[in-house]
């Protein structure tokens, strides 16, 4: 519970709050900057998912992120549709596709990454090395402490209300 920072003032915000409206302000910024890449956060964390376990089926993949597989499949189109992923007959069950990444869809991701980094420098630049490396360390034992699955966003089953809120 926040207390107050002086006596009979109003409370103080808590660190749930700091976190929410940092990641707010965070998630937004990040917004903003893959826009101007041509993409949405939503593609950016399925393009992510995808390289770093290419192969993976369409089921698996919504699985992961908890996203309805119908919704899976529209961003998927999306991102086939720019060219960035293919979908491969799986070698395993022809039945399903793999997901994979092209080599324009690489490209891409280098400059995911590009943002990425200019992303983090603006946010953390005030941190040294070692403030930033525990501030890290203190995010990932909070987050696994919640059940979070590392690397993906929550913000993925909020998705499966409205086709509207990828453009977000």
């Amino acid at each position: 519970m926040a207390t107050s920072d002086s006596p009979g003032g109003p409370p103080a915000m808590g660190a749930a709050f700091l976190l929410t409206q940092l990641g707010t302000h965070c998630a937004s910024k990040f917004a903003e900057r893959v826009q101007a890449i041509g993409l949405t956060p939503p593609q950016v964390g399925i393009l992510g998912l995808i390289a770093r376990a290419p192969g993976q089926s369409q089921q698996s993949v919504a699985t992961t992120l908890g996203l309805l597989p119908s919704r899976l499949v529209a961003f998927v189109d999306d991102l086939e549709d720019q060219g960035l992923v293919e979908r491969v007959r799986s070698s395993k069950d022809r039945r399903n596709y793999a997901l994979e990444l092209t080599t324009a869809g690489k490209r891409k991701l280098a400059e995911i990454g590009r943002v990425g980094a200019e992303h983090e420098k603006d946010i953390c630049g005030v941190l040294s090395e070692s403030e930033r490396a525990e501030l890290i360390a203190t995010l990932r034992r909070l987050a696994n402490d919640q059940g979070l699955i590392a690397g993906v966003h929550p913000g993925f089953r909020s998705l499966n209300r409205a086709r509207g809120a990828e453009a977000s």
